[in-house]
């Protein structure tokens, strides 16, 4: 299935009561976070270490098909000034390739600054810089998952 960008499209391409699959993609990691079937919260999931493509792409089938996965949202992320940079063509080539393999329904989001917003709020809850590390990735995930949530809500 192609990759689509206009969460209208990406809405009408999902199966009744499944869940969406958040994925927040780093060059050493990728934070998962899953929705519920109403498609309203996005909850913290897991973070998996980076490898090759295809056994990346093997894990996240196994999450798909153990958790009734119907759609994957992937975190852009964009310069400031809404440029690609090298992180956003990685998420590209990352959601091409998968796409390209899945029949799910795949869309792209804006996610600048989510990490510096889960980051602050980390802080904010004063976890130590250890476990900070050990979470960010997968509650990025749920903050780009839960505003993909919000705005599919309102259409």
């Amino acid at each position: 299935m192609p990759i689509i960008t206009a969460l209208e499209e990406f809405k009408s391409a999902l199966a009744p009561r499944s869940r969406l699959l958040g994925l927040d993609l780093g060059e050493k990691t990728i934070g998962l976070a899953l929705s519920d079937t109403l498609l309203t919260v996005a909850t913290p999931m897991e973070t998996l270490k980076r490898g090759k493509f295809s056994v990346d792409a093997a894990k996240l089938d196994a999450i798909i098909a153990a958790q009734g996965v119907g759609g994957l949202v992937i975190g852009l992320p964009l310069n400031m000034d809404g440029t690609d940079g090298p992180s956003a063509q990685s998420a590209r080539a990352f959601a091409r390739n998968f796409a390209a393999r899945s029949p799910l329904p795949l869309a792209m989001v804006d996610e600048r600054l989510s990490t510096a917003a889960v980051t602050l709020t980390l802080l904010d809850a004063d976890l130590s810089r250890k476990r900070r590390a050990l979470v960010v990735d997968k509650m990025a995930a749920a903050y780009i998952l839960q505003g993909a949530l919000d705005r599919l809500r309102h259409i």
